[in-house]
């Protein structure tokens, strides 16, 4: 194979795409929150969450947010075999597939140049997905696949115990990720060598070898110690310095040759200077916690009722966070379930999206985050971020979409759109930012410094065309979508007209509001008919798609 040659994964139905309709987001400011006073300059308020569809609501994002978000966290449904116990292994592991593929193509264009996506996943889809992965990303732009260890008990009915879970981590260029992601604090076994001996004023301190591998003449001085005895490099070993920098790391006091003075040279370095450690791909429980830790949060702060199955614990995303983003960044989860990721990042001074579509959008998330907020979170890594309360967060709803089937079966605008959201839905499905201006009435919206774009349910005539072509001027460019207009175009080269909803009818899946999928309540599958092809053959039974309610809610959590 030759090495330009791409590797693909195949499955079926992979040829058929969505066309999704970018929707617009509508506040209930009801459901928003905020703090009733500051507690520091740097509080952040304008995080989201959103309620709705999650593929539906990366859509929604994409045209704000393309490229400007520093960490994705995603916890996806694994996809286990009990919730597909009724369908053929090819069919689940293609439906599962599709509707990741569809979500990480638009994941990977809200990333900015060194933001980076981290997918916790068991074994199950685990191989699968990150061939696919590859594809979407590009296999240079895998950075890694953290071995997280969730649980710290046997499983005794297991033919071999799962303890640990995949978090595979991609980039959207592994070399801007490399040069920016952050390490990691310093760990116990790290610290311990430190110490102060001698109770220097700079702090804890070990002693480090001034020694190096092979002979080099240059590096090959004399040292004489405290007591007088003279040092050479070991055989097979140079000096680490040339001299006049040993000389300046003497002169700094940071040359240590025993608490007698007698021992052979070797270098200072202080516990202050160490940057901190470079992540490794292994996890355990006492570094990042586990599933249980995660539930007796949980328990505290909501109630056993509340609880979620397998939670992920605080420490791992605060780890995540920390490695991936900065304070101010932006991080999203479209798959929030409790809202662990939101919560985290609020404490660590991040920005934060999140996408939920389950009842317990309503039931824990927003109780939880009311509590990190008012400072009533005591829980996680409350203590450690040093967290007091404050920011808050808006609530939106995904609108509904935009053409509705009348009476007639024809597709027209919805009645639950009014002016201000048609415009601004129109706005975005034709790639202008929505920008209404206050003081000139057919500027809705602009594309460049000018390009515009006007919308209404008018119809226009030859008079109301003409006295916006010459406000528009020839230096700019008009796109009108009206319901009808008559006239003669061409006399008005600086605008271009478009009927509503006719314009936009074939762009999108009107009326698809669920792009999810949960079988776990469906009936069971009629058995398997074979059909028989002209030649007496056994043709193959094509299956349906199933679009549901799981990938909307929390999978792994």
């Amino acid at each position: 194979m030759s090495k330009k040659q791409k590797l693909e994964l195949t499955w079926v139905g992979k040829e058929n795409r969505p066309r999704l309709e970018p929707r617009i987001l509508l506040e209930d400011a009801a459901k928003s929150y905020h703090a009733q006073h500051r507690f520091t300059d740097q509080d952040i308020y304008d995080n989201r969450l959103i309620f709705g569809d999650n593929l539906l609501a990366l859509k929604a994002l994409e045209q704000e947010f393309a490229g400007k978000v520093r960490c994705i966290f995603i916890d996806p449904p694994y996809n286990t075999g009990s919730a597909f116990e009724h369908y053929d292994d090819g069919v689940e592991h293609s439906i599962w597939l599709s509707l990741m593929r569809d979500r990480l193509e638009l994941i990977r264009r809200l990333l900015s140049d060194d933001g980076s996506l981290w997918i916790t996943i068991d074994d199950n889809e685990a191989h699968y997905l990150k061939v696919l992965c590859d594809e979407i990303f590009g296999r240079s732009n895998f950075v890694a696949n953290v071995v997280w260890q969730k649980r710290y008990a046997r499983d005794n009915n297991a033919a071999i115990g799962s303890a640990h879970d995949h978090i595979f981590v991609f980039a959207k260029s592994f070399d801007e990720f490399r040069r920016t992601r952050n390490r990691i604090e310093l760990d116990f076994k790290t610290r311990k060598p430190y110490t102060n001996q001698n109770e220097d004023p700079k702090g804890p301190w070990q002693s480090i070898s001034f020694t190096g591998a092979g002979f080099r003449s240059n590096m090959m001085y004399p040292i004489i110690g405290p007591d007088g005895r003279e040092h050479r490099p070991p055989e097979g070993r140079h000096w680490a310095a040339l001299e006049p920098e040993y000389l300046r790391l003497k002169a700094e006091g940071r040359i240590w040759f025993g608490q007698d003075g007698k021992g052979v040279p070797r270098v200072i370095r202080y516990l202050s200077e160490v940057e901190g450690l470079v992540p490794s791909t292994w996890w355990p429980h006492e570094e990042v916690g586990h599933n249980d830790e995660a539930k007796k949060d949980a328990y505290s702060l909501l109630g056993k009722e509340a609880a979620f199955a397998t939670p992920k614990p605080e420490r791992l995303l605060s780890r995540i966070i920390h490695i991936a983003t900065n304070p101010g960044d932006l991080v999203l989860d479209s798959f929030a379930g409790s809202g662990t990721t939101g919560a985290v990042a609020h404490k660590m001074g991040r920005r934060w999206i999140m996408v939920e579509l389950g009842e317990h959008c309503d039931t824990h998330i927003i109780p939880r985050l009311k509590k990190v907020i008012d400072g009533e979170d005591k829980g996680g890594i409350t203590e450690a971020a040093e967290w007091q309360g404050g920011g808050g967060f808006r609530y939106f709803r995904l609108a509904p979409s935009l053409l509705e089937t009348d009476r007639f079966g024809r597709e027209v605008i919805s009645k639950s759109y009014n002016g201000e959201m048609l415009a601004e839905a129109l706005c975005k499905l034709e790639g202008f930012i929505y920008a209404p201006s206050e003081t000139v009435y057919w500027q809705h919206g602009a594309s460049t410094e000018r390009d515009f774009i006007y919308v209404t349910t008018q119809t226009l005539g030859q008079e109301q065309l003409a006295h916006l072509s010459d406000d528009v001027g020839q230096d700019r460019s008009l796109l009108v979508l009206c319901s009808a207009f008559r006239g003669n175009l061409a006399a008005f080269p600086n605008l271009t007209v478009k009927k509503i909803p006719n314009h936009v009818r074939s762009r999108c899946e009107w009326g698809h509001d669920d792009y999810s999928l949960n079988v776990e309540n469906l009936p069971k599958a009629p058995p398997k008919v074979v059909a028989m092809d002209d030649d007496g053959g056994a043709a193959p039974v094509r299956f349906s798609r199933r679009q549901t309610d799981l990938f909307g809610s929390e999978g792994g959590k």
